[in-house]
């Protein structure tokens, strides 16, 4: 099994995660214009924590982000800070269009969902341990 590795003082890492958000009440509110305005935002939100945006995607109600992070982050809180920032960024930047959507402050959903990516199947992995010790 080939994988690229990072590496800091204390530890080697492969920390993918696939995050997808998706607009409050599913409305279908992102216009393409804003879907590159919301890479911008999550690719620096990201950058400033020292994680790397790997694949940004989306449509009218949701955006999907790939990314890898170090291991000292901690995922629920930079989930909370990417939605919390580029809800208050994009409801700025496109109120007007916004408002028929929204009178309130929130533009994302409060759930997300967010999978590990990467690596093994979790068969392979679980064979592999058992393995440990056999020869």
């Amino acid at each position: 099994m080939s994988r690229e590795l990072n590496s800091n003082r204390h530890s080697v890492y492969s920390l993918k995660y696939h995050l997808v958000v998706i607009t409050k009440y599913r409305h279908k509110c992102i216009t393409p214009e804003m879907l590159e305005e919301l890479e911008k935002i999550f690719t620096r939100l990201l950058n400033d924590k020292d994680c790397n945006v790997l694949e940004f995607g989306g449509e009218e109600d949701h955006v999907h982000i790939l990314f890898e992070t170090p291991p000292q982050i901690q995922l629920s809180k930079l989930v909370n800070t990417l939605k919390t920032v580029s809800s208050r960024l994009i409801k700025k930047r496109y109120e007007q269009h916004l408002k028929k959507y929204y009178w309130k402050s929130a533009f994302w959903s409060r759930s997300y969902c967010i999978i590990s990516t990467g690596g093994a199947t979790i068969e392979t992995i679980k064979e592999y341990i058992e393995n440990q010790g056999k020869d």
